[in-house]
C-alpha cells in the first residue's frame, strides 16, 4: 500500500502540528521529495543498547560455567553461568531436539521479575532426544548429541560451547567472549534502591553477630547483591531520547547478546527483511543488520536498515554443509557479521563470526545442523510451521492500485481485461473504499452496492481483496472502535490509558493483537453478518501492521506502551504476525472452516508463513528496485516465507514502458504476482502503453497462467516440507561455488531456471546454467544447452530467459481463460525434457483449488516418469480420493528421437495408437490428443 512515513522529511513531520486535517497533511506531504528520510530511523550509535553491546571487546568474557551446578536429565542439561565482574548468575539450558537441532536458552537464574519469552511462534513444544555425558573434568564437559559423531563441548573458563562432528567444529558459542546479559535491577535514584541497599547492609550485620561463618553460597549471594548495587549506570539505560521522543525504561537495561563462530564458512544468508544482496555482507565498517519492523518510506537499496518485517533466521553454507541459526527474540535486534577472509588471501581458512543482540527478552537460539540446505528448511519448518497452502487463484495475477475510485471504475477495469484478452483473478481496493478510513466499512457514495459488485466478479469467477489495517479510527459513532474500547482491547500507553497515534484515519487506536481474546474478536468481525457487503470471493490485505504510526518514534509505536504486563519493546516484531494470524483465522471461521484464506501482510516475523503472503513494500519504478526484488524474495524463501512478491511496476513514480514490461516478465515468475501503484502515479493498467506493450504483457501473464499447475504443485510441496518455491541455485547445487553469490537468476522448484532481464536497454544477458551433468532446454525455443556454463543469451523485448531442466516433466494448461477458476476442467499438456540418460520424472497434483478438503485426502497426486521409452502415470496417494474432468491433451517431449510408433495403454488395459509429429531440427516429439483422464493410470510406449 502506501508508506506511513513522510515523503517530505522534516516538513512532513511538522504537518502533524500544523494541520489537524489529514487530507491537508497528505496534500502538503506528498509534494515532498521521494526519498527515505534516514534521520527518522536510528543508527546503531543512536540505539543505546546497540551501542553498549557493540562497545564490548572480544576476548574479555567475564562468564564462567559453574560445573558443580550441572544437572543432566535424559533430554536436558542445565548449568549456571557466573559473571565474575558483577557476580550475577545465569541459567543455561541445552536441549537436543528431534531432527538434528540443538536448542540453547540463557536466562537470569533469579530475575527480579519474569523476562519475556516469545509465545505462539513455535507450532509446539519441540520434541527432544536423549543427551548423554561422555566425559567431565575441571575444565568442562563433553556431551553426545546422538547423531553420527556429533557432540557438545562446554568449556568452563571462560564459558564456551562448541558443537563438533568428528574432528570438525561446526559452530561455537561465545568463542569471542561477547556473551552479554543485562540483568534486571533496581534504579539507584529510587526509594526501592535505598531500601534494598539498607536492608542488605543490616542483614549482613545481623549475620555477622549470629553466625561467624556463613556458608559459601550465602557469601556469594551477598557479594552478588553488593555488586549489583554498585554497578554504574550509563546514558540510555533508564531512558533514551531520539529526536523529540523519550523512551522511558522502567525495567532499565535488559539487552542480551551472544556471538557465534562458523569455521570454514564464507557465505551467510537470511535475516530478512533488507533491501540488500542475497549473500549477507560483513558489517565491520558500518551498522549491523537491523531487525525492527518499520514503515520506511521508499527504502534505500544495498544497506542494512530495518524494513517492514523481521525473521531472525540465518543460514550458513559451504560445499560441505549448511547450518542455520534461529534467534527467537521479538525485540529490536541487530546482527553483526564479520569474516576473517574479507580482503585477505585465499590460503587462509575462512571463518564467519556472527553476533546477535536484542534489547530485551532472553537468549533462545535453535541451531539447525542440516547437513543439507533442504534439511535446514525442514528443521526450521518443524519449529515454526510451513507456508500456508494458498487457494490456486491466489497464485494467479492480481490487479491493484491506490485506489480504484468506485464501483464503476472497478467494472471498467474488469471489462478492460476482457476486452484486451488478459487474464486476472483478483482486483484490489485500497483505503479509499472505506467510509473515512473506517475499516470493515464501505464508502456508500462510491461503493453503494458492494455485494452487487462482488457478484459481478463472481459471475466471471473472479475475486476481490479489500484492505483492513490495524489502526482504528477513534470515533464514538464507529462500531469497531466502540467495541474495542468497551472491551479494553486497545494497547495501553505507559500510564495505562488507551494508546493513540496518528495514521490514515487521523487519531487512531491500536488493538492489542497479542491478546488471544482480542484476536478472537477481530476474527469474528470478518463474518458475513458483521463485515457487511462481503461475500465468499472477498479476501483481505493487512497493511501498516508494523505497526505504522505517523507521529510515533521511528514511525511506529512507543516502546514503553503496554500489552498487559509486557512492554511493546519486548514484542514489537510480533505485532504484524499477530494481525495476520487473527485475520487469517477470521477468513477461515467465516466459511465454517471450509475455505482456505488469502491474506497479504506487510509486516511479518518467524512463523508468519502459516498465515499467508507478504510483499516487499513500497518500492519505486526504478530498474534498481526491479533487480533487488529478486534477492529480497529469495531471502524470504530461505527462512520459510515462500509466498513473496514485489509491486509490479514499482509503487512510487511512473515506469517507462520498457521497465513496466520487464517487471511483468519478472513478476510473472515470482510467487506473488501483483501490480500496484501509488495514487499520484499515472494509471498503468496493462493496455495503456500501446498495442505492442499490451501484447508483451498479455503474453507473459498468459505464461503465468499456463504454468499454474506447476506453481500449485510447488506450493503443495512447500506446505509439506518447508522448502522454498523460489530458491537460489545453491539450494539445488550446494557444492557449486559459482552459485553461492548469484542473485539475478533463480529456480522455481527444482526444474525451472529463470534469468529475468533487469537492465535497461539490454540486448543480451548471461545466465549461469548449473550442473555439469545437467542439460537445460529453453522453454520457448526448445534449444538445448549443457549445464556447468555461463550462457550468453541475446534478448529482445519479448524475451524472458527460462529453462527447463533435462530430466523433468512439467504440466501446463495451454487454454488460458479469463481467470484460473475458468480453467479448472481444462486439459493438460505435459512437457517432458529428457536428461542425457533419456529419462525424466515429474508430478501432477490436483485438488478443488480452494478448500481444506485436501487435508481429508481429497486430491490427486501422481508421479509422471519416462524411462526405457515408456512414459507412465502412477498414483502417489492410493488412499486419496478425488476425480477430475481434465484430460491429457498433448505430450511434448524435448530432446527426443523419432519413434516408429506410439501406443497408449490405459488403466483398463485398452491399447490405442497415437498420432505424433517430430521436429528433427529441435529434437521435439509431440504426441497429439492422447485424451486419457489426468487422474488415472496410463502408459505411453514408444517404439
Amino acid at each position: 500500500m502506501r508508506t506511513g512515513t513522510q515523503p517530505g522529511g522534516r516538513l512532513s513531520i511538522e504537518c502533524f502540528g500544523m494541520a489537524p486535517i489529514l487530507t491537508l497533511w497528505l496534500a502538503v506531504c506528498l509534494s515532498g521529495a521521494l526519498a527515505v528520510e534516514r534521520a527518522n530511523f536510528k543508527t546503531c550509535d543512536q540505539s543505546a543498547f546497540c551501542k553498549r553491546q557493540r562497545a564490548l571487546n572480544p576476548g574479555e568474557s567475564p562468564y564462567r560455567a559453574l560445573l558443580e551446578t550441572m544437572e543432566l536429565t535424559n533430554s536436558r542439561l542445565t548449568l549456571q553461568l557466573k559473571n565474575d565482574k558483577n557476580k550475577v548468575r545465569l541459567l543455561l539450558e541445552l536441549y537436543r531436539l528431534q531432527g538434528n537441532i540443538t536448542r540453547v536458552k540463557i536466562n537470569e537464574l533469579k530475575p527480579l521479575k519474569p523476562r519475556y519469552e516469545v509465545p505462539d511462534v513455535l507450532i509446539r513444544e519441540p520434541p527432544t532426544e536423549p543427551l548423554s555425558l561422555l566425559s567431565q573434568d575441571e575444565n568442562g564437559v563433553v556431551l553426545s548429541l546422538g547423531a553420527e559423531s556429533q557432540r557438545v563441548i562446554v568449556s568452563a573458563l571462560p564459558f564456551r560451547l562448541d558443537i563438533m562432528e568428528g574432528r570438525d567444529v561446526l559452530l561455537s558459542l561465545n568463542s569471542r567472549g561477547l556473551l552479554a546479559f543485562e540483568h534486571l535491577r533496581i534504579r539507584k535514584d529510587t526509594f526501592s534502591y535505598l531500601i534494598t541497599g539498607t536492608l542488605a547492609s543490616v542483614w549482613n550485620n545481623v549475620k555477622s553477630v549470629f553466625s561467624r561463618q556463613a556458608d559459601r553460597e550465602t557469601e556469594e549471594a551477598n557479594l552478588e547483591d553488593e555488586a549489583m548495587l554498585d554497578e554504574k549506570d550509563e546514558e540510555g539505560m533508564w531512558d533514551e531520547t531520539f529526536k523529540s521522543f523519550t523512551d522511558t525504561k522502567p525495567n532499565g537495561p535488559t539487552a542480551v547478546g551472544l556471538d557465534f563462530s562458523l569455521p570454514g564458512v564464507e557465505h551467510v544468508y537470511g535475516i530478512p527483511e533488507h533491501a540488500d544482496s542475497l549473500r549477507l555482507k560483513t558489517t565491520d565498517n558500518g551498522d549491523p543488520y537491523r531487525l525492527y519492523n518499520l514503515d520506511v518510506f521508499q527504502y534505500e537499496l544495498d544497506n542494512p536498515m530495518a524494513l517492514y518485517g523481521s525473521v531472525p533466521v540465518m543460514l550458513a553454507h559451504n560445499a560441505q554443509r549448511t547450518t542455520g541459526m534461529f534467534w527467537l527474540n521479538a525485540a529490536e535486534t541487530w546482527v553483526d557479521i564479520s569474516s576473517n577472509t574479507a580482503g585477505k588471501g585465499s590460503s587462509e581458512t575462512p571463518q564467519t563470526d556472527v553476533r546477535w543482540f536484542s534489547e530485551s527478552g532472553i537468549i533462545d537460539v535453535f541451531i539447525m545442523l542440516g547437513p543439507t540446505p533442504k534439511d535446514v528448511f525442514s528443521q526450521y519448518a518443524s519449529l515454526t510451521g510451513t507456508q500456508a497452502f494458498p487457494p490456486l487463484a491466489a497464485l494467479a495475477y492480481h490487479q491493484c492500485r491506490w485506489n480504484y475510485n468506485d464501483q464503476e471504475d472497478v467494472q471498467s477495469v474488469d471489462a478492460g481485461f476482457d476486452e484486451h484478452d488478459i487474464p486476472y483473478d483478483f482486483i484490489w481496493l485500497d483505503i479509499e473504499h472505506t467510509d473515512g478510513k473506517r475499516y470493515f466499512t464501505w464508502d456508500t457514495n462510491k461503493f453503494p452496492t458492494p455485494k452487487e459488485m462482488l457478484q459481478g466478479l463472481m459471475d466471471k469467477k473472479r475475486k476481490m481483496v479489500t484492505i483492513v489495517d490495524p489502526h482504528i479510527k477513534v470515533d464514538s459513532s464507529y462500531k469497531i472502535h466502540n467495541e474495542i474500547k468497551s472491551q479494553g482491547f486497545y494497547t495501553k500507553n505507559k500510564d495505562g490509558g488507551d494508546y493513540e497515534g496518528w495514521c490514515w484515519p487521523g487519531s487512531a487506536g491500536y488493538p492489542d493483537f497479542t491478546r488471544e481474546d482480542m484476536r478472537a474478536w477481530w476474527a469474528s468481525m470478518f463474518a458475513y453478518d458483521q463485515y457487511e457487503g462481503t461475500m465468499e470471493n472477498l479476501y483481505t490485505w493487512n497493511d501498516m501492521n508494523e505497526p505504522s504510526i505517523f507521529n510515533g518514534p521511528e514511525i511506529t509505536m512507543h516502546k514503553d506502551s503496554k500489552h498487559g504486563e509486557w512492554e511493546h519493546r519486548d514484542l514489537h516484531n510480533l505485532y504484524g504476525f499477530y494481525v495476520q494470524k487473527a485475520t487469517a483465522e477470521g477468513l477461515i471461521q467465516r466459511s465454517g472452516g471450509v475455505e482456505r484464506p488469502f491474506v497479504l501482510a506487510r509486516a511479518f516475523f518467524a512463523g508468519s508463513q502459516r498465515y499467508g503472503a507478504v510483499w516487499t513494500g513500497d518500492n519505486a519504478a526504478e530498474w534498481s528496485h526491479l533487480k533487488i526484488s529478486i534477492p529480497m524474495c529469495l531471502s524470504m524463501g530461505l527462512v520459510g516465507i515462500a509466498f513473496c512478491g514485489a509491486d509490479v511496476g514499482g509503487f512510487f513514480k511512473s515506469p517507462s514502458s520498457e521497465l513496466l514490461v520487464r517487471w511483468y516478465q519478472t513478476g510473472a515468475y515470482q510467487p506473488f504476482f501483483r501490480a500496484h501503484a501509488h495514487m499520484d502515479t499515472t494509471r498503468r493498467e496493462p493496455w495503456l502503453f500501446g498495442p505492442e506493450n499490451t501484447a508483451l504483457i498479455r503474453e507473459v501473464v498468459r505464461q503465468r497462467y499456463s504454468l499454474l499447475p506447476y506453481w500449485y504443485q510447488q506450493f503443495y510441496h512447500t506446505y509439506h516440507t518447508g522448502h522454498p518455491v523460489m530458491r537460489p541455485l545453491w539450494v539445488e547445487y550446494p557444492q557449486d561455488p559459482a552459485t553461492y553469490t548469484l542473485e539475478d537468476e533463480f529456480l522455481i522448484g527444482r526444474d525451472l531456471l529463470v534469468h529475468p532481464v533487469t537492465e535497461e536497454g539490454a540486448t543480451g544477458v548471461t545466465a549461469y546454467l548449473p550442473g555439469k551433468e545437467e542439460v537445460w532446454f529453453d522453454i520457448h525455443t526448445f534449444q538445448k544447452h549443457n549445464g556447468g556454463q555461463n550462457l550468453y543469451i541475446p534478448v529482445t523485448m519479448s524475451s524472458i530467459p527460462v529453462f527447463q531442466r533435462g530430466g523433468s516433466i512439467i504440466p501446463r494448461k495451454l487454454r488460458v481463460r479469463r481467470s484460473s477458476s475458468c480453467m479448472e476442467h481444462d486439459p493438460y499438456t505435459l512437457y517432458v525434457a529428457l536428461s542425457h540418460q533419456r529419462a525424466a520424472e515429474g508430478e501432477l497434483y490436483i485438488d478443488d483449488g480452494h478448500t481444506f478438503n485436501f487435508e481429508k485426502r481429497e486430491f490427486i497426486h501422481r508421479r509422471l516418469s519416462f524411462a526405457n521409452n515408456n512414459l507412465s502415470s502412477v498414483n502417489l496417494a492410493p488412499a486419496a480420493h478425488f476425480s477430475t474432468l481434465s484430460t491429457i491433451e498433448r505430450i511434448v517431449m524435448v530432446g527426443a528421437t523419432r519413434p516408429t510408433k506410439a501406443t497408449l495403454k490405459t488403466a483398463d488395459g485398452q491399447m490405442s495408437q497415437l498420432e505424433f509429429d517430430f521436429d528433427a531440427s529441435m529434437s521435439v516429439l509431440t504426441l497429439r490428443k492422447p485424451g486419457m483422464n489426468a487422474g488415472t493410470d496410463w502408459t505411453v510406449m514408444l517404439q
